[in-house]
C-alpha cells in the first residue's frame, strides 16, 4: 500500500475490523467525498479536514470506536431517563406536596435542557468537546440524587433543573465526539447510537413499575378512603430518583476510567492545533496496530485556516460566538440546511412531549376505560412502550445505509407515525391500546433517531456545537410550551394525537427539503 503523504493524488487502502477494503482519494482539491466540499467556505480548513477524514477512514473502526459508541450512548439514555423520571413521578409528588402548578417539574427539567443545551453546544466550539464529556453525567447524577431528598415542590423542581442542566449537554456533544472519530463507512452507526435513547426510557419505566406501584400512597380521587399523602407512606417516588441518580453516577465514573477521551480531530483542526491531530490520531493507530499515513508536514502543507488568521482577542467574547453563528450561514445552502434542522427540532419538540411525556396519563385514561385502573398494569404498559423505542434506531440505522439515506429514512418514520396516530384513535380494547402505544413509539424513533444523526453529520465541524445546541435548545423551548398546553388542555383526550399527526407530517415535508444527502459522504 503506498503511502498518501508521499503521493497525495493516489489512492489508498483502508481496512476496517473486518478487513473490508475501502478507497478514498487523498487529495486536497476536494475532488469527491466530504458532504460540504463543494461550499467553498475556508479552503485550507476544508482541505485539511478532508486529510482527517482520510486518515480515520484508513486507521478504521477499532474498539476506540466501540467504547465510544458504548459510553457516548450513556448521554442518550440518561437525557431520556431524567425527562422520563420527572413525568413518572410527578403524580406521586403532587399528592405529597399539594403544588399549586402541577406540572412544575416539566418545565423546571425542559429549563434545566434548555440551558444546558445551549451552555454546552456554545461553548463546546470554544473549549472543546472533552470537559463537556467528563462532566455532564457527573452534575447530572448528583442533582439527580438530590432530587430524592427534596423536602418540597419547589427544592424538587430546583434540583431537578440542576440535573437536567448535566443531562442537556449530552445530546449535543456525544454525537460531535462520536462522530469526529468515526469512520465515514461506519457513519450508519450515529443513527443506531439513538437506541441508547429508548434505553434510557426502558429504564425510567422499570424503575417506576419497580417503586411507584409498591411504595406510593393512595390517590384520594380513586380512593375515598385513603390515608394522607406523606413522606413516610410515599417513598416510591424518592426511591425512583436514587436509583437513577446512582445508575447516572456509576456512568459517570466508567466514561472516565474506561477510556481517557483526547480532545476530538476536527475540533483541534478546526482550532488550528494541527500538530495535536496529528498525535491523536497517531495514537490511536499506535494502540491499534493500524495504518495512518497522515504527518504534520502534509497539514501545515495546506496553509493556516481563517480563523486563526484573524484572531487577535479573547475566544470567550461573544465575537467567538458570533463567529460560530456566522458559520452556520457561511453559504446559502449551508444556512437553509440550518433554518431547516432548527425548524424540525422545535415541531419534534412539540410532537414527542404531547404524546410521550403526557402519555402516563392518557394510558392511565384508556386504561381506565378498558377496566384496568391498577397502577401495575399502567406502569407495565409503560414499560412495555418504552422497550419497544429501542428498537426503531436499529431499523433506522439499516435504512439509513441504504439508497433511502438519511432523508428519505426521516420521510418513511414520520408517515408511518402519523398514520398509527391517526389510527390510535380508533382503538377500542386494552390490547389494541398497547400494541398501538408500542408501535407508535418505534416508527416514531425511527424518525428521531435519524434527525438526531442528521444533525451534526451536515454541519460544519467548526460550527458543530453551537448548531447542534441551538437545535435541541428549540426543541427544550416546545417542550416547556408543551407542558404550558397541558395545564389548559386534556392531555387524555384524543387531541394531542390528532396534533402530533399533523405536526409529523409537516416533518417529513422538511426532510423531503433538506438540501444536503450524507448517504455516501463524509461529515466536514
Amino acid at each position: 500500500m503506498e503511502e498518501a503523504n508521499k503521493l497525495p493524488d493516489k489512492k489508498v487502502q483502508e481496512k476496517d475490523v473486518e478487513n473490508q477494503q475501502h478507497a478514498y482519494d487523498d487529495t486536497s482539491s476536494l475532488a469527491k467525498g466530504d458532504i460540504l466540499q463543494l461550499e467553498h467556505t475556508d479552503p485550507v480548513l476544508n482541505a485539511k479536514m478532508h486529510l482527517v477524514n482520510n486518515a480515520i477512514d484508513e486507521i478504521g473502526f477499532t474498539r476506540y470506536q466501540w467504547r465510544l459508541f458504548v459510553l457516548n450512548g450513556f448521554g442518550y439514555a440518561v437525557d431520556s431517563l431524567i425527562l422520563l423520571i420527572q413525568s413518572v413521578i410527578s403524580a406521586q409528588a403532587v399528592l405529597e406536596f399539594n403544588p399549586s402548578y402541577r406540572n412544575g417539574l416539566t418545565i423546571a427539567a425542559y429549563v434545566g435542557m434548555l440551558v444546558g443545551a445551549l451552555f454546552w453546544g456554545l461553548t463546546a466550539d470554544i473549549m472543546g468537546r472533552k470537559i463537556a464529556f467528563n462532566l455532564s453525567l457527573l452534575i447530572c447524577s448528583v442533582f439527580a440524587i438530590v432530587a430524592g431528598a427534596s423536602p418540597n415542590w419547589e427544592v424538587l423542581g430546583l434540583f431537578i433543573c440542576l440535573s437536567s442542566f448535566g443531562g442537556g449537554g449530552n445530546l449535543v456533544l456525544d454525537t460531535a465526539v462520536f462522530l469526529e472519530y468515526l469512520p465515514s463507512y461506519r457513519q450508519w452507526m450515529l443513527t443506531l447510537m439513538a437506541a441508547w435513547w429508548g434505553i434510557g426510557q426502558l429504564i425510567a419505566g422499570f424503575f417506576a413499575w419497580a417503586f411507584l406501584p409498591n411504595y406510593s400512597c393512595a390517590d384520594p380521587a380513586t380512593t375515598p378512603n385513603a390515608p394522607p399523602c406523606t413522606r413516610a407512606n410515599n417513598q416510591g417516588w424518592r426511591y425512583v430518583w436514587y436509583a437513577s441518580g446512582s445508575l447516572v453516577f456509576v456512568m459517570s465514573i466508567l466514561r472516565i476510567t474506561v477510556i481517557r477521551l483526547k480532545e476530538t480531530p476536527k475540533f483541534l483542526v478546526s482550532e488550528g492545533r494541527d500538530a495535536e491531530c496529528v498525535e491523536t490520531l497517531q495514537f490511536i493507530a499506535n494502540k491499534y496496530n493500524r495504518p495512518c499515513s497522515l504527518t504534520l508536514d502534509v497539514m501545515q502543507a495546506c496553509g493556516t485556516i481563517e480563523k486563526r488568521a484573524r484572531d487577535g482577542k479573547s475566544k470567550w467574547g461573544f465575537g467567538e460566538v458570533w463567529i460560530h453563528l456566522k458559520g452556520l450561514y457561511a453559504t446559502k445552502r449551508i444556512g437553509i440546511s440550518t433554518s431547516l434542522i432548527w425548524l424540525s427540532w422545535t415541531l419534534i419538540g412539540l410532537a414527542y412531549p404531547l404524546y410521550n411525556v403526557f402519555l402516563p396519563a392518557y394510558l392511565a385514561s384508556r386504561g381506565a376505560a378498558f377496566g384496568q385502573p391498577s397502577a401495575y398494569i399502567t406502569w407495565r404498559n409503560y414499560t412495555l412502550v418504552n422497550f419497544s423505542g429501542i428498537w426503531g434506531p436499529v431499523l433506522a440505522g439499516w435504512l439509513c445505509s441504504t439508497r433511502l439515506g438519511r432523508k428519505y429514512t426521516m420521510v418513511v418514520g414520520a408517515l408511518i407515525t402519523m398514520a398509527f396516530f391517526f389510527a390510535y384513535t380508533q382503538v377500542r380494547t386494552a390490547t389494541q391500546n398497547v400494541v398501538f402505544t408500542c408501535l407508535i413509539n418505534f416508527f416514531l424513533n425511527i424518525y428521531y433517531g435519524t434527525l438526531y444523526a442528521y444533525t451534526p453529520e451536515v454541519l460544519p465541524s467548526a460550527h458543530r456545537g453551537t448548531g447542534n445546541g441551538i437545535a435541541i435548545g428549540w426543541n427544550r423551548v416546545m417542550g416547556i410550551l408543551s407542558a404550558v398546553i397541558a395545564t389548559v388542555a386534556d392531555t387524555g383526550t384524543a387531541v394531542p394525537i390528532y396534533i402530533c399527526a399533523a405536526l409529523y407530517i409537516f416533518m417529513a415535508a422538511i426532510a423531503i427539503a433538506f438540501p444536503f444527502e450524507p448517504y455516501g459522504k463524509r461529515s466536514s
